[in-house]
Formats: C-alpha cells, sequence, structure tokens
C-alpha cells in the first residue's frame, strides 16, 4: 500500500498538469519514475497503460464540447499510433541502462519545448497545420521511446503552426488515446504489464486529480504552470543523466 501511494502522488501530480495545460502526463511521470531507478520500458509501458484512461476521459470530453477537428484527429491518430508500436517494440529490444542517459537528454529538451512554449507569443492567424502524418508518426515514436512528449512534440508543433488552439489541443488529445492504446498493447505483448502497483497508482491518481486540475486551468495562469513543469521536468532529468553517466 505504501508503493501504490507513492504513485498515486506522482500520478496525482501528473495528471495536476497536465489538465492544467493541455500536456506534459507523461513527461512529468516517466521523469519521476527514471529518477526513482524504474528501467525505461517499464516506465513508459507502465506510464502509457494509466494514460489509456485518463486520454480516453480527456479525449472524449474535448469531443462533447465540439473541440476536436475530425480531419486533424484521424491525420494525427492513424501515423501516430504507427510510430508508438515502433517505437514501443524498439524499446522493448534495447538494454535500459545503456538508454537511460539518451532518454534523459530527450526528456531534458522536452522541459526546454515547454519552458520555450510559456514564453513564446502565439501566433494571430490560424492557417492550415502542414506535415500532419510526419508529426504524429514521429510524436508517437518518440512518446513511445520516451515514455512522454506527444503533447509537448505535437501540440507545440501545431500551435506554433498558428492552428487554433481550441482544435488543436482538443483533437491532439482525443488522437493520443489511440496512441497510449497501441503503444500499451505492443507492450503487453513484448514486455508485459507485471508492475500494477505503478499502474494502478498512477490511475487513481490522475482521477482524483482530473476535477482538481480542471479547476486549476481557470484559475491559475497557464503561464506560470508550464514553467513550473519545464524547470521539474529539466531537474529530474539533469539528475538521472547524472547518475547514468557516473
Amino acid at each position: 500500500m505504501d508503493e501504490i501511494a507513492l504513485y498515486v502522488v506522482i500520478g496525482f501530480v501528473a495528471q495536476m498538469i497536465d489538465g492544467a495545460i493541455g500536456m506534459a502526463y507523461g513527461v512529468t511521470a516517466t521523469s519521476v519514475l527514471l529518477s526513482t531507478g524504474v528501467p525505461p520500458a517499464t516506465a513508459s509501458a507502465c506510464v502509457h497503460a494509466a494514460e489509456t484512461f485518463t486520454t480516453g476521459a480527456s479525449g472524449l470530453a474535448h469531443w462533447k464540447l465540439g473541440n476536436v477537428d475530425r480531419q486533424l484527429l484521424w491525420r494525427l491518430a492513424l501515423p501516430g499510433a504507427i510510430g508508438g508500436a515502433i517505437g514501443a517494440y524498439a524499446l522493448s529490444e534495447l538494454d535500459g541502462d545503456m538508454l537511460k542517459p539518451y532518454i534523459s537528454a530527450y526528456l531534458l529538451l522536452l522541459g526546454l519545448v515547454i519552458i520555450w512554449k510559456a514564453l513564446a507569443k502565439r501566433p494571430l492567424d490560424a492557417p492550415q497545420p502542414r506535415s500532419v502524418a510526419p508529426l504524429g508518426f514521429f510524436g508517437g515514436l518518440l512518446d513511445a521511446i520516451g515514455g512522454g512528449g506527444w503533447g509537448p512534440i505535437v501540440t507545440s508543433s501545431l500551435l506554433g503552426q498558428g492552428a487554433t488552439p481550441r482544435y488543436a489541443i482538443g483533437s491532439v488529445n482525443l488522437a493520443e488515446f489511440f496512441v497510449t492504446l497501441t503503444i500499451s498493447a505492443t507492450f503487453l505483448i513484448t514486455v508485459g504489464l507485471s508492475l500494477w502497483p505503478i499502474i494502478t497508482g498512477l490511475i487513481i491518481g490522475g482521477v482524483i486529480a482530473a476535477p482538481f486540475a480542471a479547476l486549476a486551468a481557470k484559475h491559475v495562469p497557464a503561464k506560470m504552470l508550464m514553467l513550473a513543469v519545464g524547470c521539474v521536468v529539466i531537474g529530474l532529468s539533469v539528475n538521472t543523466l547524472l547518475k547514468a553517466l557516473r
């Protein structure tokens, strides 16, 4: 129960962040799990298994609120699922200790992306997004290998191109459900999902956090949250990198 309680806290914090700014659940949870010594493949498998539930609920809410562009959804979901399956399989076949420094470096870069996104000015126009299929593929690939990054990579890229925020965020959220479902199924076949205390704790924490995250999104400035998240992810990644390189 003590072990589950720890992951409930991690899941709660990760969902509070994700629900408030629309990204960084996987980045936050995976950074914490890696820093506690969980192998990369196990960390990614557990986070994505839990994310299947959280992204499903979030995507359904966006669908009901009319925040989903159907065309954009499938242009992201299908290549994203393919990339996610390839990334999950590759991660399950490679040595975790060898990969940990590279994954931590990747998460470090994502932390910088989150900070950049918090400080960048959003374009005023809303043109049609470009190169959506390759973006979805590499977003899914890196999300599976790094245990997170779909939101920071895909959402940031779409918003950087000037896409309408509500449709970009809503479509990316619902597409993420299909990507995480595929990644979880691939991990189930390859490495299995045996560490249920981690998965259970992350799910419970995420469910508890959901209503509070909605309140945070309404009352706490997004820029402040994103800067805090970026700093935390960078700090955890640097700590893991230093441990791995010793």
